[in-house]
């Protein structure tokens, strides 16, 4: 199965998900649709997508006009039932395409916080896989509100973390695909933009990172596989 991985940047891109993919037997592809390039295939040759994060916010339109492009596409793999992964201002997009609500969260989170699954996340096919609480990495200022139908998985003490519309679409407000590689980039580029500072969060990063890559490989696969399940039964 080949996965269409949607990035907004390089240095916002799929990280550990790909080894994930690659030892499930499928293959990430990364597309920009800020580039202006189609996908090398068809829409629907990809068997799932993945929408990752970016240094925009989802309602800056004005700003980047191809997230009006963006928009419109996912409002087309909402509508056709594809398989859908949306990581930070991915899972603002999708919610955003879903009719939800987007804008400024009260405390942006930017480090290491807390999350915790609800009781429905616990049952959850993918995000059931996780703990019911874990430290996770977040880079964040906006959120998003739940779109209709949509059930909220995990919370944070200072918003909503996941959810899950339907039976294809999933939604993470943190990043579990952030090695310390892309880690330590992002602290070089927003240094100001780090409450506790770059050499803190790195030196709070390197204990946690391992951990939280299994987490990350874990809830990939997961999601590849009911992406699978979903495609068997399609």
């Amino acid at each position: 199965m080949d996965v269409l991985a949607v990035i907004h940047g390089d240095e916002a891109r799929s990280g550990i998900f790909a080894p994930a993919a690659e030892a499930r037997g499928h293959t990430i592809e990364e597309w920009s649709i800020g580039s202006g390039s189609p996908p090398s295939r068809p829409l629907d040759h990809y068997g799932a997508v993945i929408v990752f994060g970016g240094a925009m916010h989802a309602d800056q339109d004005h700003l980047h006009p191809w997230l009006r492009d963006e928009n419109l596409l996912l409002e087309e793999l909402l509508d056709r039932g594809v398989p859908l992964l949306g990581v930070c201002l991915g899972a603002q997009l999708i919610a955003k395409a879903a009719g939800g609500w987007v804008g400024p969260v009260d405390e942006p989170e930017v480090g290491w916080y807390p999350v915790e699954l609800t009781p429905e996340g616990c049952t959850d096919p993918v995000l059931g896989a996780l703990p019911r609480s874990f430290e996770a990495f977040q880079w964040h200022y906006y959120t998003y509100g739940l779109p209709a139908g949509a059930v909220e998985l995990a919370r944070s003490p200072v918003c909503t973390q996941a959810f899950r519309l339907g039976e294809a679409v999933w939604g993470i407000q943190f990043h579990p695909e952030v090695t310390h590689e892309q880690i330590a980039g992002w602290c070089d580029d927003e240094q100001e933009e780090i409450p506790c500072g770059a050499d803190a969060l790195l030196e709070a990063t390197r204990p946690r990172i391992e951990r939280w890559n299994e987490l990350g490989r874990t809830l990939c696969a997961e999601f590849l596989a009911a992406a699978e399940g979903l495609r068997a039964a399609a």
